[in-house]
């Protein structure tokens, strides 16, 4: 087995409609026929994972093939999942009389901008911290470009969040201790309502369970970033068409991966015209392609890159991903240095 496919995570992404969820299948399939337990997971809200293997895939695991899982993860049901546990640990730390305000909330912050981003990144966290003690290999079949970068962002800006979390709640513990030592006491409930106002022992049973919850989310994302950036586990593959649009888009994103030091193993140009094709109109199509095989090659010119052709029949079943991994196969060696 290449070196791609021997390490542990391989995000595959690009533009929408480019093929990433074909490929990222080819290659799962590839993995798992030759004896690596690997699970497949889509995370493009389009999910499309389930039609590719002429199967249905939802958001638990499903058994593709022998070696083979595949998992659609659900954003809006990650979030539904999201929101209810952080309600529930926050009615945990209050008083019943705040539980109605704890409720209107959340189901604000259920709506808000970047709530379903965040609980999936949540999901793939775990995926990721959990993936080498049941699986050899995690694929990720990503959505658009766009949403992914924002994703793979998230580790970071979420623990600097975390971080600062934690430090506000440092400061607040000492100034607790100082309006102790200066002899002042509270009530068990004060009045904002959070149990056990500033006597010690209340105090330190719910600081404790803030602190431990912070503390989780920052390791969760030190974790995430640190498995993301790490050139001997992940590997992103960028999957592109030899068209306007999808170049103008991998140039965004491949600076942005690079940006946030994301190791980019290579790239795949799909759907290429085959040699053979025929016809005024085809000639036409290909004169336009080698001009953008051009353009590829000068952009994309320090990224290994393989090629696909376009297959003269929709992609579906484990026989054409096959077919698509035979394809692939004597080409991974260029993309096992990246």
């Amino acid at each position: 087995m290449h070196r791609l496919l021997d390490r542990r995570i391989i995000f595959v992404g690009g533009k929408g409609g480019v093929g990433k969820t074909t490929t990222a299948g080819a290659l799962a399939l590839m993995a798992a026929d030759a004896g690596r337990d690997t699970l497949l997971v889509s995370t493009d809200p389009a999910h499309s994972l389930g039609d590719v293997f002429d199967t249905r895939v939802g958001n638990t695991e499903t058994a593709l093939s022998p070696h083979l899982t595949g998992l659609e993860i659900d954003p809006e049901e990650e979030a539904e999942r999201h929101i209810d546990t952080v309600k529930a640990g926050m009615k945990s730390m209050v008083a019943p009389k705040l539980y109605d305000a704890i409720d209107r909330q959340l189901e604000l912050a259920r709506h808000s901008p970047g709530t379903m981003e965040a609980a999936l990144l949540e999901r793939m966290a775990d995926l990721m911290a959990d993936a080498k003690r049941r699986f050899d290999l995690l694929i990720f079949d990503t959505a658009p470009s766009g949403h992914t970068i924002r994703l793979l962002s998230l580790p970071e800006m979420m623990a600097a969040w975390s971080d600062g979390m934690l430090g506000y709640r440092d400061r607040s513990r000492k100034l607790g201790t100082l309006m102790t030592a200066l002899g002042r006491d509270q009530a068990a409930e004060d009045e904002f309502g959070i149990l056990g106002g500033t006597t010690d022992a209340s105090d330190d049973t719910r600081d404790g369970r803030i602190h431990d919850i912070l503390l989780a989310r920052r390791r969760k994302f030190h974790r995430a970033r640190a498995l993301l950036t790490d050139a001997s586990i992940t590997a992103f593959l960028l999957v592109i068409n030899a068209e306007r649009l999808p170049i103008l888009e991998s140039r965004k994103t491949l600076a942005l991966l690079r940006t946030f030091d994301v190791p980019v193993a290579g790239m795949i140009v799909n759907r290429l015209l085959p040699p053979d094709a025929e016809g005024a109109f085809l000639r036409e199509r290909r004169l336009q392609e080698l001009k953008y095989r051009d353009e590829i090659d000068r952009t994309f010119s320090d990224l290994p890159r393989v090629s696909l052709e376009l297959l003269p029949r929709d992609v579906h079943g484990m026989d054409t991903l096959r077919q698509i991994g035979r394809a692939l196969e004597p080409q991974l060696h260029l993309l096992s240095t990246g």
